[in-house]
């Protein structure tokens, strides 16, 4: 009798960063034996920095899954006030092998009480806020701490899905797929992370998020309250 399918699900919410989710959703969909589901709070479609994906299922009509994965977005903070989509979620986690996150979806894991004490990665530009819901802040690009992993900023969420790769299906089957979507970063710019960026480059950023710190803060340390 061959074993069941690996279940996947994606929980995903209006005003995510799609690459948050894309990215992971492109390599994990191809593991072997696997199944991906994504889900929402009210199911149907959802947009997503000027995307909609159509057909979502809601996340009550998943029963259970292995792994769940929560992307970021500019609305991460904002999702907290969901009541069903963080009951949902509460719900998948405890039944899951699996908690993860991309980017700022780590600071809805917080949201839900689930990193409470644990080491995990955010977008670094606010990656500051996870100490508000008990994390542990880690800078590096893919964090493992007991079953929960994290990604850091976007991109960071292929190294995050060909890591989980390789521990589902083992890190053969992760090369090949990494091969077969020719995954061989070679970015014109050494600019991806503020380290790295030259100082013009990094204010530049820093004045286009400015003017949204403050609230953003405010939506983590209100949705921080509801702990």
């Amino acid at each position: 009798m061959s074993a069941p399918p690996f279940v996947i699900v994606f929980a995903i919410y209006p005003g995510m960063t799609h690459l948050d989710f894309t990215g992971p959703h492109q390599f994990l969909s191809r593991m072997p034996n696997s199944r991906t589901i994504v889900a929402s709070s009210a199911g149907g479609a959802v947009p997503a920095d000027g995307l909609v994906f159509a057909d979502t299922v809601t996340l009550s009509e998943v029963e259970t899954c292995d792994l769940v994965c929560v992307p970021g977005g500019m609305a991460a903070t904002q999702v907290p006030q969901d009541l069903v989509f963080m009951t949902e979620l509460k719900r998948l986690v405890a039944g899951a092998s699996y908690v993860t996150s991309v980017c700022t979806g780590s600071l809805i894991l917080g949201a839900a009480g689930l990193l409470k004490g644990k080491r995990a990665a955010c977008h670094w530009a606010w990656r500051d806020l996870l100490p508000l819901f008990g994390a542990v802040p880690d800078e590096a690009r893919v964090v493992r701490d007991g079953n929960t992993i994290t990604g850091g900023g976007v991109t960071a969420g292929i190294d995050f899905a060909l890591t989980v790769l390789a521990e589902i299906s083992g890190p053969a089957v992760a090369q090949a797929i990494q091969l077969g979507l020719e995954y061989a970063p070679a970015p014109p710019f050494s600019a991806g992370r503020p380290e790295l960026a030259p100082p013009d480059v990094l204010a530049r950023y820093h004045a286009t998020v400015t003017p949204i710190v403050a609230k953003r803060r405010a939506e983590a340390e209100a949705a921080a309250a509801l702990l």
